[in-house]
């Protein structure tokens, strides 16, 4: 028995390198070619050159037997490879340079929140969308795209449709915000922190952020991927609203629950596991840096290094990109992100001009 067990084939795996590595040298490949672009065209910049590439080899390749197999490195360059990169900017900065950039930015981070929240729930009642999906497109654009809907979702228990057309409606402007604001930014004669503080609170996904802040220039970069981090902190008190007043509404009282089985958590616990780690790890690169922990003489190229892992993520997430992400996402709950979105970038704008922050 125990002899013809041994002759039994056994499961093979494939290893991360096997799985990852395609799709990681496809978006390698691709950000060399970006940063040619790039460089050669600094006004475009590498990081939507990198989206637009990645974008292009979807539509050539996409539907190609062997396109699956790239798809997991490629998701991974599009998330992991970008927190990475988030991490290494944060080894250049300093924890104070990081709490004064949150403190001068938290009127704007604030006003463009509420504007947001109180216009998804008016304009999607309005429009007729569901409260569901108002909820998740409203966190979406006021926080932190994708990353707020996934936090929000559980909450208030909707369903998958729900969060991928709500994914989906976001993801739209994302892509918008990465090609139009570095040009409208130059039209307007913003400054590198004004367009940074701009690009920060009114486009909705991290990545996006650090493609229009970086195609606008590195200072404003720097500055936008400080006040988007700081922003994103906004998903504890808007889980916590949402949780609160799902409850409320709940006939039942257990149909806003998470949805997961399991003993309950301590409450600090569950705030914690509501800010992504990668956000924890870049306020303790910025703090081995404020300790004197980085040579000075490291920063240029850690800069260097972490504006190319962003094109690196960046061709990740253009390769993502296909015309079913756009069908999807439908007219009403597309027009409702679209009036959103648009509400918030001017109330930014408006804001920073009554401030004085411009």
């Amino acid at each position: 028995m125990t002899a013809h067990a041994t002759l039994q084939p056994t499961p093979t795996r494939t290893g991360p390198v096997r799985r990852l590595g395609p799709g990681l040298l496809l978006t390698v490949a691709v950000a060399v070619a970006a940063t040619a672009v790039g460089t050669l065209a600094p006004v475009i910049g590498a990081p939507v050159v990198a989206i637009l590439l990645g974008a292009a080899v979807r539509a050539l390749f996409g539907q190609r037997r062997w396109w699956p197999r790239l798809r997991p490195g490629a998701t991974f360059a599009g998330k992991r490879v970008l927190q990475a990169a988030v991490v290494v900017f944060g080894l250049g900065l300093s924890l104070g340079a990081v709490a004064r950039v949150g403190v001068t930015s938290l009127p704007v981070m604030l006003g463009t929140l509420a504007v947001c929240l109180l216009g998804a729930w008016l304009l999607g009642r309005a429009l007729g969308v569901s409260a569901d999906l108002r909820a998740l497109i409203g966190s979406g654009t006021g926080i932190c795209g994708a990353s707020a809907i996934g936090a929000v979702s559980p909450v208030i228990a909707a369903a998958e449709a729900t969060t991928a057309y709500a994914v989906s409606t976001i993801f739209v402007f994302n892509v918008a915000a990465a090609l139009l604001f570095p040009p409208l930014g130059h039209l307007l004669g913003m400054t590198d922190q004004g367009f940074g503080l701009w690009a920060g609170t009114a486009v909705n996904d991290t990545s996006s952020v650090v493609a229009a802040g970086y195609t606008f220039s590195h200072a404003a970069g720097d500055h936008a991927v400080v006040v988007k981090l700081v922003r994103s902190l906004m998903i504890v008190p808007v889980v916590i609203g949402v949780s609160a007043l799902w409850r409320r509404r709940a006939a039942n009282p257990g149909a806003a629950e998470t949805g997961t089985a399991g003993p309950e958590r301590p409450a600090w616990l569950r705030l914690l596991r509501l800010v992504p780690v990668f956000l924890w790890l870049f306020l303790v690169a910025a703090g081995a840096n404020t300790v004197g922990l980085v040579p000075a003489g490291a920063h240029h190229a850690l800069s260097v290094l972490a504006t190319f892992l962003v094109a690196v993520a960046l061709a990740g997430v253009g390769t993502g990109i296909g015309v079913a992400d756009f069908r999807r996402a439908g007219p009403k709950p597309l027009l409702l992100g679209g009036i959103l979105w648009v509400l918030v970038a001017v109330t930014s704008l408006a804001i920073q001009a009554l401030t004085g922050l411009a």
